[in-house]
């Protein structure tokens, strides 16, 4: 059984408006897991038949899907609970359909396809095997080619990557057909409503106790539409105005050194 099962649901190639950057980000997110203290892992790239993906290394596998595009991909549509309901069912059924590729471990850890996680994840969970699962909680945000990182305390509430999860506890189906699609919206599309859920069913998550993910922001691929931090947390109007969150903002910035890319850029050199 491995211990810790990536899976990284990638959008239809027609849901992207410049794949040959969304693939280069792949390859940095795959750089990145692959940068484990620990080898006890696998990762699973959940991609639609013809979608050209990086080479692998060798603790990668590809499940390739049929799903059509996700016609209401555009986070810019008109009715926003729609867009979101849409993407929970197209992120949802692509997890689904990599983690029942990959029964046989002990716990997952759903990847977005641009974002990087901690080198010490698959260490701590195997010094944990016997919990829950964590969420985490305290993570970083980054501007794609920026030398400064930004603390965030309620990392879980905002990034998809964020969540490592006793196999079990989702409850896999045990064909993609059984699956409901409440299911598959809430336990696999959103990373929102899981906790809650588990801890709810007498399952609640830890909290992971180091800062375990890099949300990487502002740049055009993001389907959150995520925004530039400078703008958003320094150069904001109504920051500027509030002197307090202005500083406030300022003392959680860190920089981008060595000590970090080695931890979440794996051997890759980013920014």
């Amino acid at each position: 059984m491995t211990l810790v099962t990536f899976i990284i649901p990638v959008r239809h190639q027609a849901n992207s408006n410049d794949w040959p950057s969304l693939k280069s980000r792949l390859s940095q997110t795959i750089a990145s897991i692959s940068g484990q203290s620990n080898g006890d892992w696998r990762g699973v790239i959940v991609a639609n038949e013809g979608a050209d993906l990086p080479d692998l290394p060798p603790k990668f596998s590809v499940e390739r899907v049929t799903f059509p595009p996700n016609q209401l991909h555009d986070i810019n549509g008109a009715d926003r609970e729609k867009v979101y309901d849409a993407f929970r069912l197209d992120k949802g059924r692509r997890v689904l359909s990599g983690m029942l590729s990959a029964r046989d471990t002990r716990f997952f850890m759903i990847v977005d396809d641009d974002d990087f996680v901690s080198a010490n994840i698959v260490e701590f969970a195997g010094r944990n095997s016997n919990a829950n699962g964590w969420k985490i909680d305290r993570g970083y945000l980054w501007n794609e080619g920026g030398r400064l990182l930004l603390h965030h305390n309620d990392f879980a509430n905002f990034c998809g990557t964020s969540l490592i999860i006793r196999s079990d506890l989702y409850g896999l189906p045990a064909s993609f057909e059984e699956a409901d699609i409440d299911y598959i919206k809430s336990m696999l599309g959103s990373h929102v409503r899981i906790g809650k859920i588990l801890a709810d069913a007498g399952h609640p998550l830890g909290s992971l106790p180091f800062r375990g993910a890099i949300y990487r922001v502002g740049h055009a691929g993001a389907h959150s539409k995520s925004s530039n931090l400078i703008r958003t947390h320094f150069l904001n109007a109504s920051v500027l105005r509030r002197p307090r969150q202005l500083l406030s903002n300022l003392s959680r910035v860190r920089p981008l050194d060595q000590s970090l890319r080695r931890e979440f850029f794996g051997a890759r050199t980013i920014g």
